[in-house]
């Protein structure tokens, strides 16, 4: 969902972008099956294929170089093209139920809803059912289940005040404990 509409200079596009990366992931997020920072630069030789791979093309080239998930693109729907096309081992799926990333969706002070403005632009985003509704003084306010969430993105770019965002766990995943060690 995008909008070229303006408010107070800054278009709808910039608004979300910079919602959805400030106060949210200290790092950038990473293509799905991504190490942790450190590992996953030191293993990424910028080669581009994950980007091209990615069907929805929400994997971009980042100003650092390396790739990095744009959710204002569109949602990840997890399907491994990126580790497929990734040769240096940046990316790795240890197995068919491995988790993709550890982000979660996180909703921010400048959603409309929480400001008193009526606006459920996110609640029929989520297929799995994270975003939810509650009611609290009689305003319905959106919460988002970080149990249901698997950081898929889609939520994002429909916020039309960029009041959702990635929030990384403190532990990130590293090489040690992403791939099972063989006897």
């Amino acid at each position: 969902m995008r909008h070229d509409t303006q408010q107070s200079g800054v278009s709808a596009q910039t608004r979300r972008f910079s919602g959805s990366i400030q106060g949210m992931a200290k790092e950038p997020i990473r293509p799905p099956w991504s190490w942790n920072e450190q590992d996953f630069v030191a293993a990424c030789t910028r080669c581009d294929a994950c980007i091209g791979a990615c069907p929805n093309g929400i994997i971009v080239r980042s100003v650092d170089g390396f790739p990095e998930v744009d959710f204002i693109r569109g949602e990840c729907t997890f399907c491994a093209d990126c580790v497929t096309a990734c040769k240096p081992g940046a990316l790795v799926r240890a197995h068919a139920g491995s988790t993709p990333w550890l982000v979660k969706a996180s909703i921010t002070r400048s959603c409309l809803a929480r400001n008193k403005t009526s606006c459920t632009a996110c609640a029929g985003s989520c297929s799995r059912g994270a975003v939810r509704f509650a009611s609290r003084g009689g305003a319905s306010i959106p919460e988002i289940d970080k149990r249901a969430c698997n950081g898929c993105g889609a939520c994002i770019g429909f916020c039309p005040e960029s009041a959702i965002g990635m929030t990384a766990p403190a532990k990130p995943r590293s090489r040690t404990i992403a791939i099972p060690l063989k006897p």
